[in-house]
């Protein structure tokens, strides 16, 4: 799979594009949440700009060995209001699909944002940095803070 290296100059553009269409559609979250581990960084850079608080979902299915923990998803997620939960890529859409419908009972209001996301994905974000199309040729997308240490390998 051809791997895509992302610069920190174009994850700061797609966190500014999120933050436009934030602002546009005037939602003010209580919390910024990021989904562990590709979300974080993303994650606190807008909790900062939005001066909220800022948690970390864990939830993780490619990388992760642990189960995954539904119930305290729900817990940590009932306890605001609302939440604006980020991660760094929207590509199968599983991660944000098995989040939707943990929610589908909760009273937060819960919105979705991505730097990259998949057209074709099966779950829709409210807003996004990129858009791709990952039907015919799927790029492996690889952020600065995954290879920083190793910037020759472009």
């Amino acid at each position: 799979m051809e791997k895509v290296f992302l610069t920190i100059e174009e994850v700061i553009d797609s966190i500014r594009k999120i933050l436009e269409q934030i602002n546009k559609l005037n939602f003010d979250p209580e919390v910024v949440i990021g989904i562990n581990r590709g979300g974080c960084i993303p994650s606190i850079c807008i909790s900062h700009y939005l001066n909220k608080p800022h948690e970390v979902l864990n939830i993780g299915f490619r990388d992760s060995y642990k189960k995954v923990d539904l119930v305290k998803i729900q817990d940590q997620l009932n306890q605001f209001k609302s939440a604006l939960i980020i991660d760094d890529i929207n590509d199968s859409g599983k991660t944000i699909g098995v989040i939707k419908d943990l929610c589908n009972n909760l009273k937060t209001n819960i919105h979705f944002a991505v730097l990259i996301n998949n057209s074709e994905s099966l779950s829709s974000v409210d807003y996004y940095g990129k858009m791709v199309n990952l039907k015919f040729k799927h790029y492996w997308y690889v952020f600065p803070w995954e290879n920083w240490w190793n910037t020759n390998e472009k």
